[in-house]
């Protein structure tokens, strides 16, 4: 897995930080993880969602687009 400048694999972000580090909107973080694409968690009795640096790194490399090169 690739480690992109400035997502610590270690660190645990809140959806407004994934979204100011991926330059999305809060609306499209909270997308991403209903749909299943980014791995969150929230503990039991909290209305904070943890996010892992991990899980938007391999969200970021799950959903790369391939780029087909025409010579």
């Amino acid at each position: 897995m690739a480690r992109r400048e400035g997502i610590n694999p270690d660190a645990v972000y809140s959806r407004e930080e994934v979204a100011r580090l991926l330059g999305v909107s809060l609306s499209t973080v909270k997308r991403l993880i209903s749909s299943g694409q980014l791995a969150a968690s929230r503990p039991a009795g909290l209305r904070r969602v943890f996010i892992r640096g991990t899980s938007i790194l391999q969200m970021l490399e799950t959903t790369r687009i391939n780029e087909e090169h025409r010579g």
